[in-house]
């Protein structure tokens, strides 16, 4: 149990490097209005997600004594991403309105929702790629 929990914090752990640290700002000013910095903003994403992939394997393979396929690693950072980018898509939209309006403490609800959302479905692909 503890190792589930363990990996679900390096994953989570991992989500923020991706989100907030390898996002630039031109990424995060321009992907509430433009496709290509949406879409450049989550490559940055799924780069962070595969560079760690080595460490994820080594963690389910070695740790957990589960067989966990490269690919299947591969498949859940791209899933991820896809969502991600589905999530981004709207939250950001939403939060650039309310930023402009002067809204802040809406903005940041809606900060905190974007994060539940990645959150909830990077746990719940972990759980249906490698528990179920």
């Amino acid at each position: 149990m503890i190792y589930i929990i363990l990996t679900i914090i390096y994953i989570l752990s991992v989500h923020f490097v991706s989100d907030f640290i390898m996002q630039s700002d031109e990424m995060a000013k321009g992907k509430s209005t433009s496709i290509k910095w949406l879409t450049l903003h989550i490559l940055s994403y799924l780069k962070g997600f595969i560079c760690s992939a080595i460490i994820f394997y080594v963690t389910i393979t070695l740790i957990w004594g589960r067989i966990a396929s490269p690919l299947l690693i591969l498949a859940y950072c791209l899933v991820n991403a896809i969502l991600h980018w589905v999530t981004d898509y709207f939250t950001s939209k939403e939060t650039s309105r309310l930023w402009a309006e002067l809204k802040v403490h809406q903005f940041f609800i809606m900060i905190g929702l974007d994060q539940l959302i990645h959150a909830t479905c990077l746990i719940l692909t972990f759980y249906l790629f490698f528990l179920n």
